[in-house]
This record gives C-alpha cells, sequence and structure tokens, in this order.
C-alpha cells in the first residue's frame, strides 16, 4: 500500500508539473504513469522487500545493496529502451517518413491518412 500511494502522488505530479514544464505530447499520460509509477515501484520493492511480511531479500544482501541492483535495472532497461527506440525512428524515418505535411496536419489526418471523416462537426 505504501508503494502504492507513494508511486501514485509522483504519478500525478508527473502528470501535472513534468509533463507541462517539458511540453511532453503525450495524451494518454503513458509516461508518467507508466514510466514514473514503474520507476519508483521498482525502487521501492527493494526497500519493502524484508519488511512487513515479505519474502525478503536474497541471502547476505542488504537493502542498500538490492536498492542498487534495481537502480542498476531500471537504468538498464531506460538506456536499451532509448537506444533501440532512436534507431527504430531513424530507420522509420529514413523508409517512411515521421512526419506528414502542414497541409495534411491542417485538413486532418482522418481524411489524409484514413480517407474518412472522425467526427462530423
Amino acid at each position: 500500500m505504501i508503494i502504492g500511494l507513494v508511486a501514485g502522488v509522483a504519478c500525478f505530479w508527473a502528470t501535472q508539473t513534468v509533463k507541462r514544464k517539458f511540453e511532453i505530447d503525450d495524451s494518454l499520460d503513458v509516461f508518467p504513469v507508466h514510466g514514473v509509477g514503474g520507476f519508483i515501484g521498482l525502487l521501492l520493492t527493494a526497500v519493502f522487500a524484508a519488511s512487513l511480511g515479505g519474502q525478503g531479500l536474497p541471502e547476505g544482501a542488504t537493502i542498500g545493496s538490492q536498492l542498487a541492483v534495481q537502480l542498476t535495472g531500471a537504468v538498464a532497461t531506460i538506456v536499451w529502451c532509448g537506444v533501440i527506440t532512436l534507431v527504430l525512428l531513424k530507420i522509420i524515418d529514413a523508409v517512411l517518413g515521421l512526419r506528414v505535411t502542414e497541409e495534411e496536419e491542417t485538413e486532418g489526418l482522418d481524411l489524409t491518412l484514413h480517407d474518412e471523416r472522425g467526427y462530423n462537426l
């Protein structure tokens, strides 16, 4: 419950503050919720692994050493995902392009990409 409470507050803060400050275009709040919440949950698992009747830490491990393991895993995952995403975006940009023209964006992507109207206003 403590992990959920801390992560929930952090996710709310990330959606309300960080997303706006850095002008992140994330209409579904995927990064502020799943990225921030997952990172905090991953780190706090090391803190609460032995307390409150949990399964405990591996033999000989301390909270500090397990926190280092958790942090290493989290950073490695962030770096891996960032590098692979960059490579994939570069390939897609070279083959198809990542942006539509300004005219297509003004006309609306429902019409220009899907040849249908999403809304009848």
